[in-house]
């Protein structure tokens, strides 16, 4: 849903589909991951104040009612300037009535900018769900993605946003360590979001997007590789009232139910699809060429 032009590509979770999107930030401050592709073609940059609430007070007054859901783009509206960011969130409250959550990405480098204090405060004003990327639970993994984070002081993070009182959406890519790591990324993950508890898991799978350095630094998983790793993460997966999706257009398994009440039932869907993908070899050693087809 829109109203004014956007500085493509514009990325939201899938999620965040019906959500009126604004554009608070340009890009991503973190954007030396390895693995991603999404704002290469950007420089970072933090709007003015001033011409998001211009765009705020541009939505026609007889649509404002419609509007329950806000999504902050792009891929680190957190990073934004605390004082700013909350008279950005009040005129959002002002102006939108039927208001319910407005969501942001995140990434651990704007995390570790903010306090618990701030984060309580920017949720209270409705800034009430955070998307981040975990990647992995794997230290190596993420050295080798460039991170910049070390899986420990991640969960540090993301805790202290629980603290504070924000649900937290957090994703992990399948082949993101290649078949050297991938029973150690697996268990990994599996382990830090049991630690974590959080919200909602998503799983992606890893795919060219202007990432071909890191696909030479690993040994890419075929299909059915891949499928073995996601059968590993979701036997070893405890969490306490957590979502779980893998529905997004890089996957192959398609998993969803909510942990502890549909696990085994995950487990059950995973199992059935390796040993469905077992029946056919061809296709179970392939690795898959998908690719981002505009950017």
């Amino acid at each position: 849903m829109y109203y004014f032009p956007y500085n493509e590509p514009l990325f939201r979770p899938p999620s965040e589909a019906g959500s009126l999107i604004f554009q608070i930030t340009l890009g991503c401050s973190q954007n030396s991951c390895r693995f991603c592709g999404m704002y290469k073609m950007k420089r970072f940059t933090i709007r003015p104040e001033e011409a998001i609430l211009a765009e705020i007070a541009a939505v026609p007054v007889a649509h404002r009612p419609h509007i329950r859901r806000i999504f902050l783009a792009d891929g680190d509206a957190l990073i934004y300037p605390q004082e700013g960011l909350l008279r950005i969130l009040a005129a959002l409250a002002e102006a939108f009535p039927n208001l319910t959550r407005i969501g942001a990405y995140a990434s651990p480098n704007s995390l570790a900018k903010k306090s618990e204090e701030k984060l309580a405060a920017l949720q209270q004003r409705k800034l009430r769900i955070l998307y981040v990327g975990l990647e992995s639970g794997d230290p190596e993994t993420l050295a080798l993605a460039d991170k910049g984070f070390t899986p420990q002081r991640m969960l540090e993070l993301c805790q202290m946003a629980q603290q504070a009182g924000m649900k937290l959406s957090i994703t992990a890519i399948l082949g993101l360590a290649g078949r050297q790591r991938s029973r150690e990324h697996a268990a990994a993950t599996a382990a830090w979001i049991n630690a974590l508890s959080p919200a909602y898991f998503s799983l992606l799978t890893m795919f060219h997007r202007h990432n071909e350095a890191y696909y030479a630094a690993i040994e890419p998983l075929s299909n059915g590789e891949v499928i073995q790793e996601a059968l590993a993460i979701v036997r070893d997966l405890r969490p306490h009232h957590t979502i779980l999706r893998s529905n997004h257009v890089s996957n192959i398994l398609n998993l969803a139910g909510s942990y502890p009440k549909d696990r085994e039932k995950i487990i059950a869907q995973a199992a059935a699809a390796l040993e469905e993908a077992e029946k056919h070899p061809g296709w179970f050693n392939e690795v898959s060429d998908y690719e981002e087809e505009f950017y």
